[in-house]
C-alpha cells in the first residue's frame, strides 16, 4: 500500500527537522582550543670567561625524571602530586631544548678550544651530564613559583673520573597562576642556572682545581 502524498510530505518535513536540529546542536558545541606552545631559549646574560686553552669538553644531552621527560608541562597544586597542563606544552622534551643552551653557555666562556656534542666519540678532555631533577609550576598554598632543579656532573675523558657534581635548584616567582607565566619564568630560571652550571665547570676545570662534589 503506497503512502499518501501528504504523508509523505510530513515525513519530509520531520526529516528536514531532525537535520536543522543536528546542525545547529554542532554550531553550538563549543570549538576545539589550539594547544599553545612554549619553549626555553634564555640565556644567561652574563658569563664567567677564562682564557682559552687545550682543553675540550663534551656536552651529553640531559636526562630527566620521567614526569618531566615529555612535552607536557607539569603543574602540582599539592605537594606530592604532578599535573599537566592541557593547552599549553614545550615544543620539544625539556632535555631537548636545554642542551643547546648548555653547549652555547660553554662556548661564551671562551674558556675551552672547542665545545662538543654527540655523535662526537673522539677524545676530550671533559664531559659534562645533566639531570632534570624538577621542571614544575608549583602552585601549592601560598605559591606560584617555577621550580628547576638539575644536577652537573664534570668527568674525565669516559667518564671513570668523575671531578665534581653540582646540584642547582631554582624557585623563581610567577607574575601570575597561569602557564604562560609558567613558561616566562622557566626561562629566567633556566638562565641563572646556566650561569650557575657555568661557574661550576670554569671553577672544577681550574688549574690546580681539587676535585670535590656537593650533593
Amino acid at each position: 500500500m503506497r503512502a499518501s502524498p501528504l504523508r509523505m510530505m510530513i515525513a519530509g518535513f520531520q526529516a528536514a527537522g531532525v537535520c536543522i536540529a543536528i546542525q545547529g546542536c554542532a554550531l553550538l558545541s563549543p570549538p576545539k582550543l589550539a594547544i599553545e606552545k612554549s619553549v626555553l631559549n634564555e640565556l644567561p646574560t652574563a658569563v664567567p670567561h677564562r682564557d682559552t686553552d687545550a682543553d675540550t669538553v663534551l656536552v651529553f644531552p640531559p636526562t630527566a625524571m620521567p614526569i618531566y621527560d615529555t612535552v607536557l608541562m607539569a603543574y602540582r597544586t599539592e605537594p606530592r602530586e604532578i599535573a599537566y597542563f592541557s593547552q599549553r606544552q614545550w615544543g620539544t622534551t625539556p632535555s631537548r631544548m636545554i642542551q643547546p643552551l648548555l653547549v652555547t653557555t660553554l662556548e661564551k666562556t671562551h674558556s675551552f678550544r672547542v665545545v662538543l656534542v654527540p655523535p662526537y666519540t673522539g677524545p676530550y678532555t671533559y664531559s659534562l651530564r645533566t639531570e632534570i631533577l624538577d621542571l614544575v609550576q608549583d602552585f601549592t598554598p601560598k605559591s606560584a613559583t617555577l621550580l628547576l632543579s638539575l644536577r652537573f656532573q664534570l668527568a674525565g675523558y669516559g667518564a671513570s673520573r668523575v671531578i665534581a657534581t653540582r646540584h642547582v635548584s631554582v624557585r623563581e616567582p610567577m607574575l601570575q597562576r597561569n602557564s604562560r607565566s609558567g613558561a616566562l619564568a622557566a626561562n629566567e630560571a633556566t638562565a641563572k642556572a646556566l650561569q650557575q652550571m657555568a661557574e661550576f665547570v670554569l671553577e672544577s676545570t681550574a688549574p690546580n682545581a681539587v676535585p670535590k662534589g656537593k650533593p
